[in-house]
């Protein structure tokens, strides 16, 4: 038998088939080797071929602007009163002076060039070397200290763009940048890259720094100051000593990162260094010129919040171009500096006497308007929202809320007999004022009279734990210097912020809803991504049985013969109490309508130290129904103008089925008040006395326990020392 040669072949064959039917059969993910690195090949050439081509579309579509972004007016910020229209402020000064570059000197230039951008000369508008040693600091975690942007595309950001954060600005910085670079010479660039960076202060342009930080002109600066200048311009919020310890350990390590770059550069020599360790003296910060007069206080408070809440930088505020309309009123914002200045003390020891005042929108938190002080630029402290202040009776209130908490009714009677002694008072007297008794009587009657004995012995009985409940849950902070469990907490022993009370009466006028206050409703910018509308934060503290109680009582206290009885001059109904802490140094007025609340206090402060309200004004003690309440009625009358008049709830009568007999009537005589207004203050009901001093009502203690005083000698001063 003869062999066929072509079997093998065939064989052969039918195997190459068999191969090529399994490869067909391949899912494409288990391609061979070679086949995979064609594909990324292309992949790449393909990618590389759509960037060549964004690349030219991108020169060939953007163009230098013909004029620069109007930086000075789309940066300025400016705060508005609540109509969104009427400008209250600008919230920063914007000061800016070209010089050309000869008038520059040469250390600063090169001070700048080590901080900003040391391939300067070299480099063709863009850096991608330094680009990528930012995002590789970035990824070891390492403080990055020069950045990833050159002193061109800083220029053309600055100068023809806008401070928004998107992929579509930087495309365009980096284009302009290559642009510019081949367009105008190095020094052009840094002429006008030094007249218009920001420094903060206020300052823009290299020329007013130096008078910002230094009080010089820029001629005449040494390499030390240069080298702040320098390391200052990267973010003045990061660097500036005036805004906090942070701030000069950054500048501290930032000042050794420029001159070492100086000498790097081979612009310093190591010799000349090396007694440079220490910063030079830095001027204080100025305060704005634009945060003067009693609107200051507002643009400090509203600059406050835009850090807060917004979350943002000192120089998106200072640069941003915000449009930040305010929750304050021009009409009562008005009424409340023109009471201020009409009603103040004119006369007698008035010398470190501060006024206060908060007036708050019940059941929004929106507040409609703020006076801290006479003038920003004076004093910036401000009496409204950073002075602590000793609450006196203005805390009696709480004590209520407590009570019908309890189901304790305001008809219940109630031993208003002074003075008061009780074991769980240890040393403590409390007497009340001018030592007078007032037997049983309800709390009606106690809360118009303010009767501190009746206020004692009612927290002793419900729990004086409750009392600090009922201040938190209405708004006052848990953390009030001062907020204690002791039986005489409801005597306002505690220290809050005017702010602070406002808000709790606030809580009580809207029928037990709190809100948090806040002063900004909304805020939009034309220079960067910022865009904000408030949404009032409003939760259910207390009852709205137990709120229409409170505001019954504290009706008493505005009707006649109630320690507030003048404040009916407001021609509509109103609740709210008075309230003088221990010998005078501090004097309230709270009260409210349906629609309207508003808080208003004095004190006198001498370095930090409060001091008694004496020999002011023709009186010997003031008193919270004296030149607070006079303030209050004014402001009022102005803020409610044209304002529909409303009526408060019906009292809900919480626990009268527990009362078992009436409140004894009491008669009352006219008396003059201490403004000279006739008016009419309760006559003891005749019943035995317990003779004590005619003093103010105080709270003794003998021997080394705590006094009923602003607060222990080592707490927050009123104001800071010096700001007297």
């Amino acid at each position: 038998m003869s062999h066929d040669p072509t079997r093998p072949r065939a064989r052969a064959a039918l195997t190459r088939a068999q191969v090529r039917g399994a490869t067909a059969k391949r899912p494409w993910w288990r391609a061979p080797r070679r086949t995979w690195i064609k594909r990324i090949l292309w992949t790449f050439v393909g990618a590389g071929a759509l960037g060549l081509g964004a690349v030219v579309f991108a020169f060939a579509t953007i163009q230098v602007p013909d004029v620069a972004n109007g930086l000075a007016d789309a940066q300025t910020s400016i705060v508005y009163y609540d109509d969104g229209k009427t400008e209250m402020a600008r919230i920063a000064e914007l000061d800016r002076e070209s010089i050309p570059l000869a008038s520059i000197p040469t250390h600063l230039q090169q001070a700048v060039i080590a901080a900003e951008d040391r391939d300067f000369y070299t480099n063709s508008g863009v850096s991608p070397g330094g680009i990528a040693r930012s995002v590789w600091q970035a990824v070891r975690g390492a403080d990055v200290q020069g950045g990833g942007s050159t002193i061109t595309q800083q220029y053309v950001k600055n100068y023809f763009l806008t401070q928004d954060r998107t992929l579509d600005r930087k495309l365009r910085e980096m284009v302009i940048s290559i642009k510019i670079d081949r367009d105008l010479t190095k020094d052009q660039i840094l002429e006008g890259y030094l007249n218009t960076i920001y420094f903060g202060r206020g300052a823009y342009g290299v020329k007013t720094a130096a008078k910002a930080y230094f009080g010089k002109d820029v001629s005449q600066l040494t390499v030390a100051e240069s080298a702040v200048l320098a390391s200052v311009m990267n973010a003045p919020s990061l660097y500036d000593p005036a805004l906090g310890a942070k701030q000069q350990t950054n500048l501290s390590n930032r000042f050794g990162y420029v001159l070492d770059g100086m000498v790097s550069m081979g612009w310093l020599s190591a010799s000349d260094r090396a007694p440079l360790t220490t910063l030079p003296a830095i001027s204080a910060k100025a305060p704005s010129r634009a945060l003067s007069g009693p609107t200051g206080y507002i643009v400090a408070a509203v600059r406050q919040e835009l850090v807060t809440k917004l979350k943002l930088s000192d120089d998106d505020i200072d640069r941003g171009g915000l449009r930040i309309t305010t929750t304050i009123s021009a009409k009562a914002q008005k009424a409340a500096q023109d009471s201020v200045a009409k009603n103040f003390p004119k006369t007698g020891a008035v010398k470190d006497v501060y006024a206060g005042l908060v007036s708050i929108r019940p059941g929004d938190g929106a507040v409609v308007a703020l006076y801290g002080g006479a003038d920003y630029q004076a004093r910036q402290f401000s009496a409204a929202t950073d002075a602590v202040i000793q609450g006196g009776s203005n805390f009696k209130p709480f004590t209520l809320i407590a009570a019908l908490q309890q189901g304790i009714s305001t008809k219940t009677l109630i031993d208003g007999g002074s003075p008061l002694k009780d074991p769980a008072l240890g040393n403590f007297t409390v007497r009340n004022a001018g030592g007078r008794s007032y037997g049983q009587i309800d709390l009606r009657k106690a809360t118009a009279s303010s009767v501190n004995t009746a206020f004692v012995r009612l927290n002793l009985k419900i729990g004086p734990a409750s009392t600090k409940a009922a201040a938190i849950a209405a708004g006052i902070p848990e953390s009030t210097l001062g907020l204690g469990i002791d039986p005489t907490n409801t005597l306002g022993t505690a220290s809050p912020h005017i702010i602070d009370m406002a808000n709790g009466y606030a809580t009580i006028a809207a029928q037990g809803r709190r809100a948090t206050p806040y002063l900004i409703k909304q805020v939009t910018s034309n220079a960067i991504d910022v865009t904000y509308t408030a949404v009032p934060n409003v939760v259910d503290a207390v009852s709205k049985e137990v709120a229409a109680d409170v505001i019954d009582a504290m009706a008493q206290v505005t009707a006649a013969g109630g320690t507030g009885a003048r404040a009916s001059q407001v021609g509509r109904p109103v609740a709210g109490k008075t309230g003088t802490s221990e010998d005078s140094k501090s004097v309230w007025f709270s009260g409210f309508t349906p629609q309207l609340q508003a808080s208003v206090a004095m004190f006198k402060d001498v370095n930090g130290v409060p001091q008694p309200l004496s020999d002011i004004g023709g009186i010997d003690e003031l008193s919270g129904g004296s030149f607070p309440l006079t303030i209050w009625i004014d402001y009022m009358k102005g803020a409610l103008t044209g304002e529909e008049k409303l009526e408060f709830p019906k009292r809900a009568g919480i626990g009268d089925d527990k009362v078992k007999t009436a409140a004894p009537t009491s008669t009352a005589t006219a008396t003059s008040d201490p403004t000279g207004t006739s008016t009419t203050t309760p006559t003891p009901d005749p019943i035995p006395t317990v003779p004590g001093p005619t003093t103010r009502p105080t709270v003794t203690v003998p021997g080394p326990k705590p006094t009923h005083t602003v607060g222990p000698t080592n707490s927050k001063p009123t104001a800071p020392p010096g700001q007297g």
